[in-house]
């Protein structure tokens, strides 16, 4: 088996994996050479939780981008915000002031996802270009609406899975496209976890209370119910405001997925799970697992996915994607792409695990001879090797897809993920749920987007 493992310098890496398709990965080069003083893009983060301050600190190492101003609706996410960006900072509990004012170019929405739909929908139409966290929406039936809405004003609108920025996928779209693996016949993906904040047990802070926080916002469109710091501050636990496992780390393999097989989505889907360990009143799984259908499509012919997630993994945790096909298996794991090639033989071989060893004597004399005039000159080992590609030393995939979203402002030209595919990627994992919860097959059209008989 023949070895290789490539890793690139920044210098190398831009000019040697893949030529243009590792130019459109990384635009930040051509961005820091083409901004001039009068071009910044002002922004605005609504939803100042984990995912709000990570966004604003990417999205702040953009060239010709700065942040202007916070929405949520704790004030100490408020306070933290103006420690962290500085007290110029303008600072509201209402979204709509941001969207309201017209210095701001472009909004980032980190918020809970029963607010995805509602404030996207509402900043686009306010010409604010949107960069939304995924998933896109919170159920099903809210996906086409904001899709027709990024057609019908025009706006600029990603959503936020930014492995379809990644040089890695893009790396391993390359690869798949040209052939590496053979025909795709079936794809293995998980994502586990080992530990308390990685099954959403986040801190909550001493002084939440209805004082700090403005509980009847935050409910937004779900159930009234009284005040309640640990689902305000671990809302992923509840399908009132998030969607679980599959909404936040099913949605990721899928966005993957289907950018390196140019993939729509599952035709079929089925999912099993339940609460085995995080006994703490969530009404979410925190294993689940998942079998789905993909369609033949211009790219790859039909192939099956198994997804799972295991927040209470034993083994301390991990994550990765497997292509498997007839000629090799790619994984997808961090900054890197392995491809372990094996072509099988064109001579089958016998005697190993084989009827020919239940022959009689005279038939195995026979069948040797005539084994040896029919495949003559062909051997029946496998064809093996193994490379892997790795991306340079401290890389980042989030900053490429922020800074994807600020070229296509700047350009007019089109984001890496729109509403359409952040749909078809958020609506495999909400179908998941129905799945789940129904305990049934769900039947999903994917070019269409929508549920199917």
């Amino acid at each position: 088996m023949s070895i290789e493992t490539r890793t690139y310098s920044r210098r190398r890496f831009l000019g040697q994996a893949g030529g243009a398709l590792l130019a459109s990965a990384l635009p930040y080069a051509t961005l820091a050479q083409n901004r001039s003083a009068n071009d910044r893009i002002q922004v605005a983060a609504i939803g100042m939780g984990i995912m709000g301050f990570n966004n604003c600190g990417t999205t702040v190492k953009v060239p010709g981008v700065k942040l202007v101003a916070a929405c949520d609706l704790y004030t100490g996410h408020l306070k933290r915000a103006k420690e962290v960006y500085g007290n110029d900072l303008v600072t509201t509990p209402h979204f709509e002031d941001i969207l309201d004012n017209k210095s701001i170019d472009a909004v980032i929405i980190s918020t809970t996802d029963h607010w995805h739909d509602k404030i996207a929908i509402a900043a686009m139409k306010k010409g604010k270009a949107v960069y939304c966290e995924k998933p896109m929406v919170h159920r099903l039936e809210q996906g086409l609406p904001m899709v027709a809405a990024q057609h019908q004003t025009g706006a600029v609108c990603q959503v936020g899975s930014q492995r379809v920025s990644s040089a890695t996928y893009l790396k391993a779209k390359e690869l798949y496209e040209a052939g590496a693996i053979g025909q795709l016949v079936m794809a293995e993906a998980f994502w586990d976890r080992q530990s308390a904040n990685g099954a959403w047990q986040y801190s909550i802070p001493r002084d939440a209370s209805p004082q700090t926080i403005d509980w009847n916002r935050f409910l937004g469109d779900a159930p009234r119910r009284a005040f309640d710091a640990e689902r305000f501050f671990h809302w992923r636990n509840y399908q009132d405001y998030g969607t679980g496992i599959a909404g936040d780390l099913f949605v990721h393999l899928f966005s993957g997925l289907h950018l390196i097989t140019s993939s729509l989505g599952p035709t079929r889907i089925y999912t099993s799970g339940g609460t085995r360990y995080w006994k703490d009143g969530r009404d979410v799984p925190d294993v689940m697992a998942g079998v789905y259908d993909y369609p033949a499509t211009d790219k790859s012919g039909p192939f099956n996915l198994q997804v799972r997630v295991n927040f209470i993994d034993g083994g301390g945790g991990g994550e990765q994607i497997a292509l498997v096909g007839t000629e090799g298996k790619m994984i997808v794991r961090g900054n890197s792409v392995e491809v372990l090639r094996s072509k099988m033989a064109q001579a089958p071989g016998f005697g190993s695990w084989d009827t020919y060893n239940t022959f009689d004597k005279q038939n195995q004399e026979d069948f040797k001879a005539w084994y040896e005039q029919q495949y003559a000159g062909q051997t029946s080992k496998n064809e093996t090797s193994r490379s892997e590609w790795k991306a340079p030393a401290g890389y980042s995939d989030h900053f490429d897809h922020h800074a994807n979203f600020y070229n296509a402002i700047r350009t007019g030209g089109k984001v890496k993920e729109d509403a359409a595919f952040g749909f078809r990627a958020a609506a495999a994992g909400l179908a998941s749920n129905k799945s789940l919860f129904e305990q049934k097959i769900v039947l999903w059209d994917p070019v269409n987007m929508k549920l199917a008989g």
